[in-house]
């Protein structure tokens, strides 16, 4: 199967957009789309040049088309378990969006659906293919940075005129909906984190039943430590700043800025000039992370963010929540995965 064979089917229109534009640019066929809000079908369909009959209301009416060969969820988080698992039920590689789901539950049902139907299961941590953290990334494992010894990330995004049934559902707490983003990243460029502490508070979004700004601190292997600051009513532009700290280094980035700050030490330890480096905006880079998707499906190798990956992230957000609401630290139980 090549790239331009991959059919691919995008069930939830109010994100799914974005999902549609990945998979055209990487050269996959629109098979279907989906969505109960007949405007959101229509306005897709016709922006998209999507034929009538490739346009569905119901999910269930596209499990059985055998020239589906994949699926991206892109539904509430509420119903990921549900698609994800009839998906790869019948037969259908996934890209599910972030967050996996939103109990152990759910992620555990979805990991053995998954490893049940010989099938990939993605889950779309965008992150991990925003330009910054990419270039992040490639500077932290070449040792630019040194040993990381403190590593933290914000998911700053006022929600006040977002808030609808679905989001204001106690299961989906703000550090998982939105925070699960600034968790993930964390765990891709520092490891998992062994325990977690957490504070909450609950002042600017009254629409909702959980805290709207939480602090957590990490610890990870070694003498790394972490910080995760989430906050869905802050008066702000929404960023993902990130600041890296090594102990040859320091690195400032975030998902919404054309540059990152780096700082580097001599072997005196003076720290140098700060070097400004170019970087893309792109902070929800659809393609990138649909082309990831295709390449392993049509190579047979794994995923970069398979269903276990997304369920550790799950896994910290939860603990991090528990510690909020019990004044205690938390380690996360990662032996399910």
């Amino acid at each position: 199967m090549n790239r331009q064979a991959l059919n691919v089917a995008v069930i939830g229109l109010q994100f799914g957009m974005a999902h549609i534009e990945g998979a055209m640019g990487c050269g996959a066929e629109i098979a279907a789309i989906c969505d109960c809000n007949e405007e959101h079908l229509r306005a897709a369909g016709d922006r998209y040049g999507i034929a009538e009959g490739k346009r569905y209301s119901d999910p269930r009416g596209l499990l059985g088309r055998d020239d589906i060969d994949a699926a991206v969820i892109a539904v509430p988080d509420q119903r990921h378990r549900e698609l994800s698992c009839a998906f790869l039920g019948a037969g259908k590689h996934v890209l599910c969006e972030k967050p996996m789901a939103l109990t152990r539950e759910d992620t555990a049902a979805m990991i053995r659906a998954a490893d049940s139907s010989g099938r990939q299961l993605m889950v779309g941590q965008i992150c991990r293919f925003t330009p910054a953290f990419e270039k992040a990334k490639e500077l932290v494992e070449n040792g630019v940075l040194g040993d990381l010894y403190f590593v933290e990330s914000e998911y700053a995004h006022d929600y006040m005129k977002l808030v609808d049934n679905w989001r204001a559902d106690p299961l989906r707490h703000g550090v998982i909906g939105g925070g699960c983003h600034a968790v993930d990243l964390l765990r891709w460029l520092a490891g998992d984190p062994r325990e977690v502490f957490a504070y909450g508070t609950h002042r600017l979004l009254p629409q909702v039943p959980y805290d709207d700004a939480t602090v957590a601190v990490m610890k990870f292997d070694g003498e790394t430590m972490g910080k995760v600051f989430v906050s869905t009513g802050c008066k702000r532009d929404y960023t993902m700043r990130t600041v890296l700290y090594g102990t040859r280094g320091t690195l400032i980035c975030d998902n919404t800025s054309p540059t990152m700050t780096l700082f580097t030490a001599g072997e005196d330890g003076m720290a140098h000039e700060p070097e400004i480096i170019d970087v893309e905006v792109n902070n929800h880079n659809a393609v990138r992370e649909f082309e990831a998707f295709a390449a392993a499906v049509q190579s047979g190798k794994p995923v970069p963010t398979d269903a276990r990956e997304g369920a550790r992230t799950v896994e910290v957000c939860l603990s991090i929540i528990e510690s909020a609401k019990t004044g205690k630290p938390v380690r996360p139980d990662y032996g399910a995965f």
